[in-house]
């Protein structure tokens, strides 16, 4: 379309060109093409063909995004293990995160804990959520600070790791909140590193695009983080097995409208991954 435009407004120039040399009379071309004079609307037209014009923002994207920012507060947390100790991890964490999920002393709830299959090698996957917001995190970090049998835990972990880090998300209104579900299921955790800027425009597409995905289950929860590797977004999801995976997300194309939200939001994309993982045997989303 800009090309046509252009190639028009070239052809008006060259017309008004040989019209100025044959009949030797001036011609003025107003900037923008328009009779206006006002700088107040000054305006260039050519300009206006290639600046995306966006609507001036009075709150936080967050604001925008989310239920209630202080509703719910997760913390994902990616743990990457010795490879000799991967099972002594695994029976620490069995034994110590199961007691301050179900101990209501704890503002908190261990939504779900993996091991990484397919992606990262020996890693652990925790994810957690605090229900108030920050307060709840912060009530929960300082009583766990006086609990002997977590900072014993912590000391041990500690020995059996290489490297570890963590982000904190908010969850997308448009998204499930992440409840227990049974199993046996594999998991898969899809995480977007977003250019800076598009947080707004994603969440537009997926809120539509979501209903594309509900027919088997399949979604479990949609998250973006506030806190640690910014603008990244993680959408978690669940299937059988990696047949059913493939079956499910090949279906999502034979939905009239599923090929536009990828050919839009593709481009918001700067780097993406995928974690096949599998619970843990103390996980509540199994």
């Amino acid at each position: 379309m800009a090309t046509r435009i252009l190639q028009r407004f070239g052809s008006v120039l060259n017309q008004a060109k040989n019209t100025a040399h044959s009949t030797g009379q001036i011609v003025v071309l107003n900037r923008g093409l328009s009779a206006s004079n006002n700088r107040n609307r000054e305006e260039s037209w050519f300009k206006s063909l290639f600046v995306r014009k966006v609507d001036p923002r009075k709150d936080a994207h967050s604001h925008l995004l989310t239920k209630n920012e202080e509703s719910n507060l997760y913390k994902i947390q990616f743990h990457n293990v010795k490879p000799e100790c991967l099972d002594a991890y695994n029976q620490l964490c069995e034994e110590t995160l199961p007691s301050i999920h179900n101990d209501k002393f704890y503002p908190c709830e261990l939504v779900g804990t993996w091991n990484t299959w397919y992606g990262e090698q020996d890693q652990a996957v925790h994810l957690w959520r605090y229900r108030g917001g920050y307060p709840a995190l912060t009530e929960v970090m300082s009583k766990l600070r006086q609990n002997k049998e977590f900072m014993k835990y912590r000391d041990e972990r500690g020995k059996m790791l290489l490297s570890r880090r963590n982000q904190l998300l908010l969850e997308f209104s448009f998204w499930n909140e992440p409840i227990p579900r049974d199993g046996p299921n594999i998991y898969e955790l899809r995480s977007y590193q977003l250019r800076p800027g598009t947080m707004i425009e994603w969440g537009n597409y997926w809120a539509r695009a979501i209903r594309y995905r509900q027919h088997n289950s399949e979604a479990v929860g949609g998250f973006f983080s506030q806190i640690g590797h910014l603008y990244m977004v993680h959408h978690l999801w669940a299937y059988k097995d990696l047949e059913a995976r493939e079956a499910t997300r090949n279906a999502a194309w034979q939905h009239e409208g599923w090929d536009e939200v990828v050919y839009y939001t593709v481009p918001l994309i700067q780097h993406m991954e995928s974690r096949i993982m599998i619970p843990m045997k103390t996980s509540p989303l199994q």
